[in-house]
């Protein structure tokens, strides 16, 4: 840290300030070359999005067709650079010429998050396929084509993303729900549906959502079950003719078909869990209904499709018997189309538009490019007005441009060595976490009386794991509640007949001890962040403010009022709210983000106490 303060001196010299700026003119022009087969030159950014369904992606069979792919954005995407409604953005394929209809679900810029349905060309199986992401034209008008987003075999898509009213038809057909679901803000994409159990949606019958006997369907949903309960009933189709359920019974997916031979239903298998996301599809192609989870086959019954063209419902049966129930829980995009996809088309959707990590290996979106020309001339001329503008500054904006250098200097130095920390502690508990599952079951396999045992957790662990183990304060707790353990069996008069009461709210009280000085450790130093957050501004000000001073000082002395003689003075003062604010913000942003590890370490600490004290008050049970 001394060192850093020694440089200081260095920053009087405006030499070094034109240095730096020039060092930086150099770098935006090397960033600003970008390959060429731009689209078109008024839209100056763009990304590219590469769909691999090969090996080194999520390997794909069958071809998928052209399905909808969805894009997230995220804190990745420069928000800033696009239109504030995003209607500047543009899909090219590959071939940089085709463009690509689309549509937004959701456009967040303050939260930055956006969701965006694409169209595909002919998605190939086992291939890469490459689609750009144009952005920044703020003169670009709105393109957003819904109903071109989908082919023309597609039915019905209901986002569920309607905050008040009901569900509206993205797909070419346009047939709107209608009913009032409970709207959930934050489903897995964008908004979604609740349903209780009571309440239920209905699609309307339209002459276009007529199904055929023996005929082709596939229907997919996202579905997080409140509870498990018998018969769940998620959508129904009946009349005269048979029908179709797609339901849960106790957590089992299943398909029912009921025509000319008797109500079928697919093969139980093994059930899904309550509160988590799963994607259930059912395809219907030439006498055989196969049904879906998670973009894997989960069973299949031989039955034919029956015709059926009245009223859909959503979130229970139409003409429930004794033993139907409604469905209970949230429910996201809901998708019926008149032919029967691939199973290369529902492993495609399942991945794509859900939230596991094959999603990140199926879908990557590449870093910005810029256009050269846009780019080249706006950096240029922004670092060009810098430096004419610090030529204006006064000894004291110096001063103070000095003291915020020293505090953005401090303040890296403080939170990249706080994230090389954390991470390092992060990886020191995975290793920890993996041997102490190993042991928790049965944690008197350790010999508390051993020290070595209790490090090497029953010597199980290397020499290198074990040091590995020494940086995590999981490990730190584990070993303090292990001496508390071993303190005790030693020091039993006669035999030790396990811990009481008293005894496992002594060791509780210890670990949070313990987990109390960890936590300051982990917090040691922010303060120098805090500094910046709240110094910098403040320092920025008074800058400004005596630059401004001087400037009509001088004004007022030489009795020239004009506005070549006002604004140097006015800018470079100003200059000086800048350095504050680049201070400040950064330090704002990392520590808001070092600040979150930390709560998530206190957190985990916490969590481990706990099972911590139940696993060793289950192990040595008091006999008293």
């Amino acid at each position: 840290m001394r060192s850093v303060f020694n440089c200081l001196p260095l920053f009087r010299k405006p030499a070094v300030w034109l240095a730096v700026l020039s060092f930086m003119a150099s770098v935006g022009a090397a960033l600003a070359e970008t390959p060429g087969n731009w689209w078109k030159p008024e839209w100056t950014a763009r990304k590219k999005i590469t769909l691999n369904t090969g090996a080194e992606g999520v390997v794909i069979d069958t071809p998928p067709g052209s399905p909808a792919m969805l894009v997230r954005l995220a804190s990745d995407f420069a928000f800033t650079s696009a239109k504030e409604d995003g209607s500047d953005l543009r899909f090219v394929s590959g071939d940089g010429k085709t463009m690509l209809p689309h549509h937004i679900e959701r456009w967040d810029a303050l939260l930055n998050e956006a969701l965006v349905w694409v169209k595909l060309p002919d998605l190939k199986a086992g291939a890469v396929t490459d689609v750009w992401l144009y952005y920044g034209n703020p003169a670009a008008e709105a393109a957003q084509d819904a109903k071109g987003s989908y082919d023309a075999d597609t039915l019905g898509v209901y986002h569920f993303s309607e905050t008040g009213g009901a569900p509206a038809d993205s797909s070419p057909t346009a047939v709107n729900a209608e009913g009032l679901g409970v709207p959930v803000a934050t489903a897995l994409i964008g908004g979604g549906v609740r349903f209780t159990g009571q309440n239920s949606l209905t699609i309307p019958a339209n002459p276009a959502l007529g199904w055929t006997a023996g005929g082709a369907l596939t229907l997919s949903v996202w579905v997080k079950p409140a509870v498990l309960g018998p018969n769940q009933v998620i959508f129904s189709r009946r009349d005269a003719a048979g029908a179709f359920l797609l339901g849960l019974d106790n957590g089992v997916p299943f398909a029912s078909v009921e025509g000319g031979s008797g109500p079928q239903r697919t093969p139980a298998a093994a059930p899904v869990t309550a509160g988590t996301w799963h994607h259930l599809a059912v395809t219907a192609l030439n006498g055989t209904v196969t049904l879906f989870l998670d973009g894997v086959s989960y069973g299949t019954i031989a039955t034919p499709l029956p015709a059926l063209a009245g009223v859909a419902t959503i979130g229970k049966d139409m003409a429930p018997g004794p033993a139907d129930t409604g469905y209970a829980g949230e429910l996201d995009e809901l998708t019926v189309s008149k032919v029967a996809r691939s199973p290369g088309a529902t492993k495609f959707a399942a991945i794509n538009q859900g939230s596991s990590a094959e999603a990140a290996k199926l879908q990557v979106t590449g870093p910005e490019e810029a256009s050269a020309a846009a780019e080249h001339s706006e950096m240029s001329e922004h670092l060009n007005l810098i430096k004419d503008i610090s030529k204006s500054l006064t000894f004291d904006g110096w001063v103070v441009i000095w003291l915020c250098a020293a505090l953005a200097v401090i303040g890296w130095i403080v939170a990249i060595g706080k994230l090389i920390y954390l991470i390092k502690i992060d990886k020191s508990s995975r290793v920890f976490l993996k041997q102490w599952k190993n042991i928790s079951t049965d944690i008197t396999a350790l010999d508390h009386a051993d020290e070595d045992n209790v490090k090497s957790m029953g010597g199980n662990t290397s020499r290198k794991e074990q040091k590995a183990m020494r940086e995590s304060p999981l490990f730190q707790l584990y070993h303090l509640g292990s001496q508390e353990i071993q303190h005790r069996i030693t020091n039993a008069k006669g035999a030790f007949d396990g811990l009481s009461e008293r005894s496992i709210t002594s060791i509780r009280a210890l670990l949070d001890g313990g987990a109390t000085r960890e936590t300051q450790k982990l917090q040691s130093k922010l303060v120098f962040l805090t500094i910046g957050i709240a110094g910098g501004p403040y320092l920025g000000l008074l800058g400004t403010v005596i630059g401004v001073m001087i400037t009509f000082a001088v004004i007022a002395k030489s009795g020239e009022v004009d506005i070549n003689s006002i604004a140097p003075g006015i800018a470079g003062a100003l200059l000086a709210t800048v350095a504050g604010l680049a201070v400040a913000i950064p330090a704002l942003f990392a520590y808001s983000y070092l600040a979150s590890r930390i709560k998530d370490a206190v957190l985990s600490m916490n969590t481990f106490i706990e099972e911590f004290i139940a696993r060793i008050a289950e192990a040595y049970p008091s006999k008293d």
